[in-house]
């Protein structure tokens, strides 16, 4: 199978690229899930000039602090000649070292997985801190780049760090691909499939670009997941673990649990906690931030329609679509998954395979809602507030969810449903809204727009209507 182009990432390489014509040291921090590429992007940026790696060992109960520095020792004597370091028993020295070995040279130096190769050490931090001020800085033309995938750990030591205050030249945090950089990829490595198959893929893999490039082009959607996701050593089947083991350790079993509780769909905090049996508050809200800044969940709060400010009620929900896929899909059936069971069977014929696909369809959605806002022809200082929205069932009213709302400054309230299906929406998706319309408060004035999104069709019924102000096909979102 072909190597990847890189694609995407313009605007991160054009920032690394103005850092690179400074004449002065930079140093840079980026974070972002495993397999997003960042790596690749810092491969992009530093293809032509010259450049050092250094790379943690990922962390296990019995791995230490001398091994991590061992392991630094062993790369530096194999990029830059320097050997007897192995027995050098403080980071101090072995960042000096670096630093005197490259302190004439227009270099680029990459600490990967920094959280890795400081996660045994509690000064580790504090003496890189050190030698930068003492020493990495004097080179004008020394760029310094610290990544990592554990984006919380990064955030609390490194970015929130009052060490580290004044001293980061750039940050990056790394998202998944847009649609149309997704179709890119895909056709790069000679998929040739519709958009409905191209969908049935990103429904799994989101936009996560490592993911994306393990697609057989030879083969189509339905096999492509069958492979990766229901047979016995699928690359999908145990890459969840493999993610929240690496990711966080002693955590594991408490944040495991918190998104496992979110399969269904989103749930304020006290729902985690009650279906979770964990006290809320305190460090039930600490693993959630860990999660959001992980980019595994999203914290969406509601607010009030009539002054357009956030209230404090707010949902969590899975925004990670390999992630979501895993817990509702390949999660209940990995017995019979590592027993063989679906070799030469298709996913898409498990029972509530179109009710999976909605839910991941519509997160899709969400994470490129950029897209909606373009479409409705938006801009981004015209929009009060967006996201999903809920309204709880009280006394006096009953309960409602919108898929997706707008509220504009020119009193606009777009009301967004988000349909998947592997035909045509049919009409009854009209007599739906006007029910949600029906429950939902707001106040007078408001122009209330329903709007459909699509990837596969809508009835000629649908829009002979003319109830829709818009209906989006979200397909096109992959050619532009």
């Amino acid at each position: 199978m072909k190597n990847s182009p890189f694609i995407g990432r313009k605007e991160e390489l054009q920032n690394l690229r103005l850092l690179f014509s400074r004449k002065s040291a930079s140093l840079v921090v980026i974070k972002g899930r495993r397999r997003i590429g960042k790596s690749r992007l810092v491969e992009e940026f530093t293809r032509g000039k010259k450049f050092l790696r250094f790379e943690g060992v990922a962390p296990t109960r019995e791995t230490t602090a001398k091994e991590q520095r061992q392991e630094f020792a062993r790369q530096m004597k194999q990029q830059l000649g320097i050997p007897g370091l192995e027995d050098v028993k403080d980071w101090g020295d072995l960042f000096t070292v670096l630093a005197d070995s490259t302190k004439k040279q227009k270099v680029i130096i990459l600490f990967d997985e920094i959280t890795w190769m400081g996660s045994k050490d509690s000064v580790f931090l504090g003496k890189l801190k050190i030698v930068w001020e003492q020493h990495f800085q004097k080179n004008p033309n020394l760029i310094l780049i610290l990544c990592g995938s554990l984006s919380s750990w990064i955030e609390k030591n490194i970015i929130s760090s009052t060490g580290f205050f004044g001293r980061i030249s750039l940050k990056l945090t790394i998202g998944e691909l847009s649609l149309h950089e997704c179709n890119q990829l895909l056709k790069s490595r000679g998929f040739k499939g519709s958009a409905q198959e191209q969908f049935m893929i990103l429904a799994v893999t989101g936009g996560v670009p490592w993911y994306l490039e393990q697609i057989n082009p030879s083969l189509s959607a339905s096999a492509n997941i069958r492979k990766l996701c229901f047979e016995k050593d699928g690359l999908f089947v145990d890459e969840f673990k493999y993610i929240f083991n690496d990711l966080f350790g002693k955590r594991l079993p408490i944040c495991k649990r918190i998104v496992e509780s979110l399969r269904d769909g989103a749930k304020e905090n006290g729902e985690i906690a009650k279906s979770i049996n964990y006290p809320v508050g305190g460090p039930l809200s600490d693993y959630l931030e860990d999660l959001i800044t992980s980019g595994f969940l999203e914290r969406e709060h509601i607010w009030s329609l009539q002054s357009g400010e956030e209230l404090k009620s707010s949902r969590y929900r899975i925004r990670d679509n390999y992630i979501r896929y895993y817990l509702k899909y390949i999660l209940p059936q990995i017995r019979r998954i590592k027993k063989g069971l679906f070799k030469a069977m298709s996913p898409f014929r498990l029972p509530g395979w179109e009710g999976v696909m909605g839910l991941q369809f519509e997160n899709l959605v969400l994470n490129n809602r950029t897209a909606i806002w373009s479409a409705l022809g938006l801009d981004v200082e015209d929009i009060v507030f967006e996201n999903p929205y809920f309204q709880p069932a009280s006394s006096k009213l009953p309960g409602c969810q919108i898929d997706y709302m707008i509220q504009t400054r020119f009193k606009g309230l777009y009301i967004c449903e988000i349909k998947f299906s592997h035909k045509a929406i049919s009409i009854d998706v009209v007599k739906e809204m006007k029910t949600k319309l029906e429950r939902l408060k707001y106040p007078k004035g408001i122009g209330v727009l329903p709007v459909l999104i699509h990837m596969n069709g809508v009835a000629k019924k649908v829009l002979e209507t003319g109830y829709f102000a818009n209906v989006l096909d979200f397909s096109e979102n992959l050619e532009k």
